[in-house]
């Protein structure tokens, strides 16, 4: 019998199979990422285009003992470069790009020249990251595709995939220092994604203190950003601050809060700050060996997503799955 991850997973699956993108991958020379996209190629999770040489890529697949699916899409970036030099030009003259030649030197980034592809509509999504620190993915996502953005404030989530349950944490690869309304904008975004994959939102805002046993400037900046909450989407089941125990814990809940439609039940949970939940999220991962998925990054124009440099077979097939999704 499947628990309930694989059942997810599953969902995920069929969810993005229902209305198949097209995915670019910048690092395509990577093995993980080779191994992966063919593997969505034949899960029919999306049409995958891989940035790469086509020789070297085909060379790696052989190597390891795996045909590369044949729907996969080779392009050598190479080839492609000068076909966006005036559009990014045009984007970025007047935040540095002085020259066209300056535009064609930031190009030389596959992660630029993907997100390029990608404001140009000739991809659905973008998903890199597992050579890439963080920052070099969201940094020119922020620039390129946050432009016109539907939402001027852009944060992430992680899908934490137990084998009871599916949580949801945010913000822990984005925000830094959230202040109470950024903290309100980072539960209402995770909870329009809980939404989005079937899970009914119940938000836990976090802190080390539970409903009035603490005190100070963080447990006043978490009652704050649930007032801002409940003004703007009163129907959204939101309760804090709460520790951690006590927000997945029915046991811990019913002593600590025990009138809380939230406590012990909690479907997304929200870190005051990105140093408790990052630690958080890479603890829980690498301690239980659940697969997590993402950053998934909310808030820009269109998807893009980053993969952790540890990020395994299974967190990059998922993670392209919810870029599909995203995009619809």
């Amino acid at each position: 019998m499947k628990n309930y991850s694989e059942n997810f997973k599953l969902f995920l699956q069929k969810k993005a199979s229902s209305n198949i993108k097209k995915i670019i991958f910048p690092e395509g020379n990577n093995i993980k990422i080779i191994q992966s996209v063919s593997i969505c190629s034949e899960l029919k999770i999306s049409k995958c285009i891989l940035l790469g040489n086509n020789h070297y890529i085909k060379n790696i697949a052989m190597q390891n003992n795996f045909i590369l699916h044949k729907d996969v899409q080779i392009i050598d970036p190479d080839s492609i470069r000068k076909l966006y030099v005036h559009q990014l030009y045009k984007l970025r003259k007047d935040k540095g790009i002085a020259s066209h030649g300056d535009a064609l030197n930031l190009l030389n980034n596959n992660i630029i020249l993907s997100l390029m592809m990608l404001n140009e509509g000739e991809v659905d999504g973008v998903v890199a990251g597992i050579t890439h620190a963080t920052a070099d993915v969201i940094r020119p996502a922020f620039q390129l595709i946050q432009n016109n953005c539907k939402d001027s404030f852009v944060s992430s989530v992680f899908l934490m995939l137990f084998p009871k349950k599916v949580l949801i944490y945010g913000d822990c690869a984005v925000n830094q220092y959230p202040d109470s309304k950024m903290l309100a904008k980072i539960a209402i975004q995770s909870s329009n994604t809980a939404y989005s994959i079937g899970i009914v939102p119940k938000v836990a805002m976090l802190s080390y203190s539970t409903g009035t046993s603490g005190s100070g400037m963080s447990v006043d900046k978490v009652k704050d950003s649930i007032d801002i909450v409940k003004h703007i989407n009163p129907k959204l089941l939101i309760d804090g601050p709460m520790q951690y125990d006590a927000a997945v814990s029915k046991k811990i809940a019913h002593i600590k809060l025990p009138y809380s439609k939230v406590a012990g039940n909690a479907t997304v949970l929200i870190f005051p700050d990105l140093n408790s939940g990052n630690i958080t999220y890479k603890a829980v991962q690498r301690s239980s060996g659940i697969i997590s998925i993402g950053p998934i990054l909310q808030g820009l124009r269109k998807p893009v997503n980053d993969l952790s440099r540890g990020a395994t077979i299974d967190d990059i097939i998922y993670t392209t799955a919810m870029t599909v999704i995203q995009s619809f």
